[in-house]
């Protein structure tokens, strides 16, 4: 958990997200254009449709572009046909990787995400191969800055967290599902500002890796998040923080 969440924040800071603005506004008009035609276009009664919100806000997003996913979702008019997927596979020195897209061609995202596997040294493997070795959990980031390690374990724990720790420069905690929405709005109470909160498949063990299948396993990750049907990629990877620092530095 801990290189690729390491990695995902890293990503966050160097502005990734924002140079690929654009297309990350597309996904998450998707997740809440599906989120709302499958439960309803209020929040407060559609778990996942809140969800979908959130990280939409936390990414940034207009609010007249969120409310217009929603419409869109919740509206009678015909859509696209969106359907929800989930691709396994194994990168470099053997790690799972796990792909969730949202998409109205199964066929052209199967062969995207097949070849973008290939490409760069690894490969699309069937349905149950590596999920196993996932848990759906709730996960959080909090910059180091915003609580001290004492005060934050107590109010996460409370709410019902069940880990919290240092990774780098951000506190992780780590939820059960049901406790995702107590953790966040006891945070929210405390002024407890998050870079990143999420319903995640959380590994159960990570894969070590050298300097060498670091890098083309995180050119496979970016590769696939570029992939405008994927809205979510997770991996099972432990990257030392000398070589992750190093592998970021020059991308």
């Amino acid at each position: 958990m801990a290189g690729h969440s390491h990695w995902a924040n890293i990503a966050h800071k160097k502005g990734r997200i924002d140079a690929k603005r654009g297309k990350l506004f597309g996904k998450l008009s998707r997740a809440i254009i599906v989120a709302a035609r499958n439960g309803g276009g209020d929040p407060d009664m559609n778990l996942a449709l809140r969800y979908a919100i959130d990280k939409a806000k936390k990414n940034s997003m207009p609010k007249d572009n969120i409310e217009r996913a929603v419409q869109k979702g919740s509206g009678d008019s015909d859509g696209d046909d969106y359907q929800d997927l989930t691709y396994e596979g194994y990168g470099p020195g053997g790690v799972a990787v796990l792909c969730e897209a949202l998409t109205e061609n199964r066929n052209r995202t199967a062969g995207e995400v097949r070849k973008t596997f290939e490409v760069y040294g690894g490969n699309l493997g069937s349905t149950g191969c590596v999920s196993y070795l996932f848990e759906r959990k709730g996960r959080f980031s909090v910059p180091a800055e915003q609580a001290d390690e004492e005060t934050l374990f107590e109010l996460a724990v409370e709410a019902g967290a069940e880990d919290v720790r240092l990774e780098g420069e951000e506190f992780e905690i780590v939820t059960p599902l049901e406790s995702f929405q107590q953790v966040a709005e006891a945070l929210e109470s405390k002024g407890i500002e998050t870079e990143v909160a999420e319903l995640a498949h959380i590994p159960s063990n990570s894969v070590d890796l050298d300097e060498v299948d670091a890098r083309r396993l995180l050119k496979l990750l970016d590769a696939l998040e570029d992939n405008d049907d994927v809205q979510n990629v997770t991996a099972n990877f432990n990257i030392p923080e000398e070589i992750m620092e190093s592998v970021m530095a020059e991308t």
